[in-house]
């Protein structure tokens, strides 16, 4: 029998805390050796727990996430943990911090546990590099981005991180065209004048479809992150007003 995955989370939520706990409780091959609230907690309870995964929030008090993680590049560890970043916001100049000081995972809130939970029981057979140099992120799904080094995946992140950031939904047929519409700009600039002639034609052969089709889906993409951004907007001004 193969022993417990041995997880530690750090989060000044406790009530999100306890949830999580609750969900690794069930679970015959995991098992929670402690809590810590903010970031020094976090990293004194690494030291001494030793465990092999840290779910760690990227906003704690007194010292962040990205605070620990360069506190643990600081440090020789006999076995460094498996770091699970969790954030609010997947913004991708602190996505690529994260990484780069030898975070494996960058899960942005709301997220399925379960998934959680799965890509977790994956490290019974997953080595961690010695080091942790030019690492990049790529997208799992809607709210996973996983460690990679391979170089040639470095515009994909990019452009995966911009589109989640404005709002627009993994599930879509949108998302896929509009990424690799971004990312064929990029690599061509001169294909933004030939949006209708050569790009949506290109997306359409790639995907197997029309380039009619690829527009329809490109648009709804754009109008649900705006419908979505207008929505946060009109809630925010409606609680300012209601304070008022």
């Amino acid at each position: 029998m193969k022993e417990k995955i041995k997880v530690l989370i750090a989060d000044d939520n406790m009530e999100f805390a306890t949830t999580l706990k609750k969900y690794f409780d069930q679970k015959e091959n995991m098992e929670v050796v402690d809590i810590a609230k903010d970031g020094n907690e976090a990293f004194e309870k690494i030291l001494a727990n030793k465990p092999d995964v840290v779910l760690l929030d990227v906003i704690m008090p007194h010292l962040d996430g990205i605070g620990v993680l360069e506190k643990l590049n600081d440090v020789h560890l006999e076995k460094r943990p498996f770091c699970v970043m969790i954030s609010a916001v997947g913004q991708d100049k602190v996505t690529r911090q994260a990484i780069n000081l030898g975070a494996q995972y960058y899960v942005v809130k709301p997220f399925d546990i379960e998934v959680l939970i799965k890509r977790i029981e994956e490290l019974q057979s997953y080595q961690l590099p010695e080091r942790v140099n030019n690492f990049i992120v790529r997208e799992t799904n809607s709210s996973y981005i996983e460690v990679t080094n391979d170089k040639e995946d470095n515009l994909e992140a990019l452009v995966t991180n911009i589109i989640h950031e404005i709002g627009v939904p993994a599930h879509i047929k949108g998302y896929q065209y509009l990424r690799e519409a971004i990312m064929m700009v990029v690599e061509n600039i001169d294909m933004i004048n030939q949006i209708t002639k050569q790009l949506y034609p290109e997306i359409a052969h790639k995907y197997k479809t029309t380039s009619s089709r690829v527009e329809r889906a490109i648009r709804h993409a754009i109008e649900v992150a705006w419908r979505k951004r207008q929505t946060r907007c009109d809630g925010n001004n409606f609680r300012l007003h209601s304070r008022q």
